[in-house]
């Protein structure tokens, strides 16, 4: 009977002691006497303790910050560059077998192809380029990890991006550099300054041509209307007064005097009517008796 209890309770230390249970971010690799058995997807699984060995891998986004380093550009500059790198484990036994601490080495890789990449480009075309050289490192590193003349060696590791988040140059390149934006800043604003000038002047020129245009106009009108205005009288003239020319002419010059208070001298004992009328070609008005 204590023989039967032993042995159950030998038999549940080693059940537990044999039980792994697998995360569904995680993948196991059971090996068997130190060689390879099989992948354990998630859930609960059991393996023979001392005999078998299970070894869990994140298969979630890994996010690794590249250390900062000094990168010599090709325009023998130091940079200082900071970079991020997002990786994922697509195979947990390539993983694990064909690359000795894979953490370190996505790092590693990370920061010489880095330093390969930026090294071939002036200091301000990887500023003005950083989208490019995060592509062509994404790029490289995956060539460099998948080997697709060999997919059993690869590190069945999938590169998701890389993203750069500094570049800093040395202090005395930073602070040229703010004044070359500053210039170049200044030289928009003036060139600003002056196409809103220009278009000013072109405005007021236009309203000064706008303006004489209507001047002249109405100039035109004013000398079509009189025009039109000596035309009539002209026909009134030789309709009405056909054969009197001269009287018209004469009342014509009488109305002019008068509008404008022309100065006119009166004889003595001469009535203002008569010489009125002798300016306008009337018959002098007789005094009656």
């Amino acid at each position: 009977m204590v023989s039967i209890i032993g042995y159950g309770i030998i038999f549940v230390i080693v059940f537990f002691w044999g039980v792994r249970i697998v995360r569904p971010t995680e993948n196991g690799v059971v090996e068997r006497l130190g060689k390879y058995n099989k992948t354990a997807k998630m859930g609960f699984h059991w393996i023979i303790p001392v005999i078998d060995k299970m070894s869990k891998i994140n298969v979630t986004e890994i996010r690794v910050d590249i250390p900062p380093q000094e990168v010599i550009t090709r325009d023998k500059l130091n940079a200082h560059v900071d970079a991020v790198v997002y990786y994922r484990v697509r195979n947990g036994k390539k993983a694990l077998y064909n690359v000795n601490n894979f953490h370190s080495s996505v790092v590693s890789l990370a920061r010489t192809t880095l330093r390969a990449v930026i090294g071939k480009m002036n200091l301000s075309d990887a500023n003005e380029k950083r989208d490019h050289i995060n592509h062509y490192v994404e790029t490289e590193m995956t060539n460099q990890i998948e080997k697709p003349n060999n997919e059993k060696e690869g590190w069945g590791i999938d590169i998701l991006r890389v993203e750069i988040q500094e570049i800093t140059p040395p202090n005395d390149v930073q602070a040229a550099m703010n004044n070359v934006v500053k210039a170049e800043n200044e030289k928009i604003a003036a060139i600003d300054l002056a196409t809103a000038t220009e278009t000013k002047a072109d405005g007021e020129r236009r309203a000064e041509i706008k303006k004489a245009e209507g001047v002249r106009q109405g100039n035109i009108l004013k000398a079509e209307g009189e025009a039109q205005a000596i035309k009539l009288v002209n026909e009134a003239a030789n309709k009405y007064f056909k054969g009197n020319a001269q009287i018209l002419k004469k009342l014509e010059t009488a109305e002019i005097s008068l509008r404008h208070n022309a100065k006119i001298v009166v004889p003595a004992k001469t009535e203002l009517v008569n010489v009125i009328g002798d300016l306008a070609g009337v018959l002098p008005v007789k005094k009656s008796k």
